[in-house]
């Protein structure tokens, strides 16, 4: 099941706050980067990102979940209501996250 773009706009919207959310449609789906980091994307409707160390401690409780069949788990984010917390959470996931490729 390919994810309604007005889900992604929805979470845009509440990534707003963050500096450099920028996101890029895959298969149906959209992967999202922060600053040129990919932090995670928008799976089935899902807000799911990397499990960082950040992340598993700022979501102690947070589900593991496949974004697609054969992928690595991802945390889902079910509290994309909050707005603050979403800043929180990408501010503190970036430094954990790899630098992007560059391009040939």
């Amino acid at each position: 099941m390919a994810s309604e773009k007005a889900y992604l706009e929805y979470i845009l919207e509440q990534l707003s706050g963050a500096d450099g959310v920028t996101y890029r449609p895959m298969m149906g789906e959209y992967i999202l980067y922060v600053q040129g980091k990919v932090i995670g994307g928008i799976y089935d409707d899902r807000f799911l990102v990397k499990p960082t160390k950040a992340a598993a401690a700022l979501m102690p409780d947070a589900r593991t979940e496949l974004p697609y069949e054969g992928g690595k788990e991802m945390l889902l984010v079910e509290n994309v209501e909050n707005r603050a917390f979403l800043e929180t959470l990408l501010d503190a996931m970036l430094p954990e996250l790899p630098a992007p490729k560059k391009k040939r």
